[in-house]
């Protein structure tokens, strides 16, 4: 079976969101790598000394089957950002306070759009926008979840 991993694109802030991922959801990074790295490799260009430090790659497992990875977008290399509205992060927890809890983290300088409750469909669910522009909708569904 294929597995789905959201890769984020940030503007300059990718180590201050993940370190906030990794506090909301725990684990450990699996691979941080920044662009001064890069410049090792034959080929691939030099990068300028105040974005040496900004992340390359980065990925913070969310479960046996799930990577949460990120880049920032660097300006100097030709990226270009563009925060969108057109995707959220579905979350699918195993407890309604396991729901709750990531809501909460989440939401903290952010900006709630549902708040958790039991929807028309039986789950219960909320939508957020966190202070990075991340949409998330979070959602437990015992009948999913047993």
């Amino acid at each position: 079976m294929a597995r789905f991993n959201p890769y984020l694109n940030f503007n300059g802030n990718t180590e201050e969101a993940f370190n906030f991922y990794k506090s909301v959801f725990g684990g450990e990074f699996v691979m941080v790598q920044r662009f001064k790295e890069m410049q090792q490799t034959p080929g691939m260009g030099q990068v300028s000394e105040e974005d040496a430090n900004k992340i390359l790659h980065i990925a913070l497992p969310l479960s046996k089957n799930t990577i949460l990875m990120g880049t920032d977008a660097l300006e100097s290399m030709g990226q270009r950002l563009v925060v969108g509205n057109n995707f959220y992060l579905s979350v699918s927890t195993d407890t309604k306070e396991q729901a709750d809890q990531f809501f909460k983290a989440l939401s903290d300088g952010g900006l709630v759009e549902m708040p958790m409750d039991i929807t028309f469909w039986g789950a219960y669910y909320g939508s957020l926008t966190d202070k990075f522009g991340i949409q998330w909708q979070i959602s437990y569904d015992k009948n999913y979840s047993e």
